[in-house]
């Protein structure tokens, strides 16, 4: 599976979004540029993809910024993905539907329908609470000891 930079990315910045206290301030995008070092033009393209998915809204104005639709625990990182990954969500293309049917049906009924059930299932049981807490969890396993 290959999971592109912009969907790592909406996934680093959506995370961050959720790490705010309360969930409920306005991050712009500058600060988020800032803090994950991704280049702000490109956010602004993941975040209008994000937005439109209805993972983000934005707020206009001097205390503006984005601010997740729902707080983290109802956000799955099905609905992420999907806002930006279409590609990866999309029906696989048939191989030999004319010369062998059969075969065609075989491989999409106990290959791909399988595959795509594992993995929608399991990012959908995903929240962006979970990966906040274990963006926690891992911040506090990196610590520096000296003798």
């Amino acid at each position: 599976m290959n999971i592109s930079a912009k969907t790592r990315y909406a996934l680093a910045a959506t995370i961050r979004m959720a790490q705010l206290p309360g969930n409920k301030e306005c991050i712009t995008l500058i600060r988020l540029a800032e803090d994950l070092k991704i280049s702000k033009i490109y956010l602004e393209q993941i975040f209008s993809l994000l937005k439109r998915g209805g993972v983000v809204s934005a707020i206009k104005g001097a205390r503006g910024g984005y601010l997740l639709t729902n707080p983290p625990a109802q956000i799955n990182i099905l609905d992420i993905m999907r806002s930006i990954e279409s590609s990866l969500f999309s029906d696989n293309e048939a191989t030999v539907p004319e010369s062998a049917p059969d075969i065609e049906q075989a491989i999409k009924s106990r290959i791909f329908d399988q595959l795509d059930l594992a993995v929608n299932k399991a990012l959908a049981n995903l929240t962006l609470a979970d990966l906040t807490m274990e963006a926690e969890k891992c911040r506090g396993e990196n610590y520096m000891y000296y003798l």
